[in-house]
Parts: structure tokens; C-alpha cells; sequence
């Protein structure tokens, strides 16, 4: 008989939200079930019912997670870029992997179709701390900039690859022009700066 070791409340809830995690990276966000999750932790489900409510409040959870994860490396990636250390391409190659790679996209859309309305919320909401965080670079060229961006990135998650093919460009077609568009926004704010 094994003897499950007792975690903190927090610890139990990442240590979940790790295994959801893998899972949506691993098999899709349709295998991102309270049953899946405690299997994969040697919990029960009744521990992730208390954790989180229902299969959906995983999800969100999950989608705040994610957010919160990636923006804070896409903060960083933007402050390296300004300040001249890092490129606009690190920005969008963060952003682009994030809805792909990492699965927030198929996570996103997969929320809204089973009836989660509420889903993108922590996203939103943790993009717009970001792009607060950032104050200093958010004109409301910028904001428009990060929106676009955003949802080239969610796009391009979801139907990039068949839709580059089929208008015979490369794979990278997107996030080539996210990376334009923050090359010239860059250069637009710039100029406004220096008049």
C-alpha cells in the first residue's frame, strides 16, 4: 500500500495545474480532465473538485496559469527588445509559441466551445496587466499593436499552417509580419518620441 504524501493547499493546486498542463501540451486540451489531471498527480478527484469546482474551473485555472507564465517572459522579452539587447522577433516568436506550442490557443477555443464563456477572462486579463506593467509603452498604437498581435497568434495557432499552405507561403508567413508590424511600431513610436 502506498501512502500519498499530504501537500499545502498551493502546492497541490500547482502541482494539478503543472499536470494539466502537460497534458494540453501532450494530447489537446480534451484530455484536460479533472480525472486525467489526478491520475497524473496520484490524487483524487474529489481533491480537484475542492481544488477547483468543476472541469471548467481547471480550465480557467489553467488558462490563468498559462497566461501568467508566458506574459512574464514576454515582458521580459519586450524590455530586453527596447532596451536594445533583444528583438522584436523574440516578442513575436514568444507570443506565436504560446498559442501553438504551448497550447493556450487550442485551450482557448477549446473553452468557448463547451460552453465556457468566461474562458479567454484570464487571458485578457493578464495581457492587459502586461501591457499596464509596461505603461511606458503602451500608446494606444501599442495596445492596438499587442491586440493585433495577439490574435495573429491565436489564428495562426489554430489554422496557420493549412492556410499558409494553401496560399503557397511559408510556415512563418505570420509571424514574419508580426515581426514587421512591431519593427515598424517600434520606429512609429520612436519618431513620436524624438518630435
Amino acid at each position: 500500500m502506498s501512502i500519498r504524501k499530504r501537500l499545502p493547499p498551493e502546492e497541490s493546486r500547482m502541482a494539478a495545474l503543472e499536470a494539466a498542463r502537460a497534458l494540453l501540451v501532450e494530447a489537446g486540451p480534451q484530455a484536460v480532465t479533472l480525472k486525467a489531471v489526478a491520475g497524473r498527480i496520484g490524487r483524487t478527484h474529489a481533491n480537484l473538485l475542492h481544488h477547483f469546482g468543476s472541469a471548467s474551473g481547471l480550465q480557467k485555472a489553467l488558462a490563468k496559469h498559462l497566461a501568467e507564465t508566458i506574459c512574464a517572459t514576454i515582458r521580459e522579452a519586450v524590455i530586453a527588445s527596447r532596451s536594445g539587447i533583444g528583438k522584436p522577433r523574440d516578442v513575436v516568436d514568444l507570443t506565436f509559441d504560446a498559442f501553438d506550442r504551448e497550447g493556450a490557443g487550442a485551450l482557448a477555443s477549446w473553452m468557448l466551445l463547451s460552453g465556457n464563456e468566461d474562458a479567454l477572462d484570464p487571458i485578457v486579463e493578464t495581457i492587459h496587466d502586461l501591457v499596464v506593467d509596461l505603461e511606458e509603452y503602451s500608446s494606444d498604437a501599442q495596445r492596438s499593436t499587442t491586440l493585433a498581435l495577439t490574435l495573429m497568434a491565436l489564428g495562426d495557432a489554430l489554422m496557420g499552417g493549412p492556410l499558409a499552405k494553401g496560399l503557397e507561403l511559408p510556415r512563418t508567413a505570420a509571424r514574419d509580419r508580426a515581426e514587421q508590424m512591431l519593427i515598424e511600431g517600434i520606429a512609429t513610436q520612436q519618431a513620436t518620441q524624438a518630435d
